[in-house]
């Protein structure tokens, strides 16, 4: 989900990524409209705000504004800065180091929200800035690692795709196209997790209040663990596999090895023509 970039990413990887991340954004939206009166997952109100405060001198507001459109834009900033910079030293780290922050930031929201919030306007404010930064990074992210494919926190640019592919399918030759029917299949996957994340929120929100944004960080942990598992646990299920990724011995392969290799010997009978076994760091002589 996050070890794929760009043209290497598969449907799947796209539409798991999509959905879950739509969802969050979705639930993050309509919990900021209920709480802070403000929408908190794309900045296009903003900026019709931004002019009219403008065009009404409340220069104040305009500062505040400003800086909700620039937190926003920065959060897109810096998930494709760790994309681009740490992409070489580990795909996964450049890739789940944009959602570590903003669960940080969420996190940071709920427990204020829950235990300091007084309702004053510049604490209003403030967190509606530390969300859309957050959403920033979030959008950042999945549109830098799918090569701008999966955008999940608003849908205006969906609903447009959408329409355009349904236009195009009322004729049979573009019905058959796979690359169209896969981008459809995904487009819908994103629209159907964004309004279900929506609902969850505005249905939840009464009861659970600023404990909804612990969800939605439960959500983010759900996509950073997904691929942690898969380099961790299942990588370690060949020598081969893990020797490509680390190239060194470490504690736990060695662990492995000991446990597993020589029983994998036993049940593997040796071929005619053997092909050269990848030797391990850690492998006996």
């Amino acid at each position: 989900m996050l070890r794929n970039y760009s043209n290497s990413r598969t449907l799947g990887d796209n539409i798991r990524l999509g959905t879950l991340t739509a969802f969050t954004a979705g639930t993050i939206n309509i919990a900021s409209l209920l709480i802070f009166l403000s929408f908190t997952s794309n900045v296009t109100g903003h900026y019709a705000i931004f002019a009219a405060e403008i065009s009404q001198g409340n220069w104040t507001q305009v500062a505040v504004v400003a800086s909700w459109i620039f937190l926003f834009f920065f959060g897109g900033f810096v998930a494709n800065l760790s994309v681009i910079n740490f992409n070489k030293k580990s795909k996964y780290f450049a890739h789940a180091f944009p959602l570590i922050l903003e669960m940080l930031c969420l996190l940071a929201v709920g427990i204020y929200g829950q235990l300091f919030y007084q309702k004053t306007l510049g604490e209003t404010e403030a967190l509606v800035a530390l969300m859309l930064f957050a959403t920033g990074l979030q959008n950042g992210l999945t549109a830098s690692i799918s090569n701008f494919s999966v955008k999940t926190t608003h849908l205006t640019g969906t609903t447009t795709d959408l329409g355009i592919l349904f236009s195009m399918f009322t004729q049979k030759e573009f019905r058959k196209s796979p690359e169209l029917i896969a981008r459809a299949k995904l487009l819908m996957s994103i629209m159907l997790a964004y309004v279900l994340g929506a609902v969850f929120s505005g249905l939840t929100y009464y009861k659970l209040e600023f404990r909804v944004f612990y969800v939605i960080c439960i959500c983010l942990m759900i996509v950073i663990s997904y691929d942690a598992y898969k380099i961790n646990i299942r990588h370690f299920k060949t020598d081969y596999r893990y020797y490509k990724i680390y190239q060194k011995s470490t504690l736990l392969a060695f662990l492995y090895y000991k446990l597993f290799h020589k029983r994998k010997n036993k049940k593997i009978k040796p071929a005619n023509n053997p092909r050269p076994q990848t030797k391990l760091a850690f492998g006996e002589k």
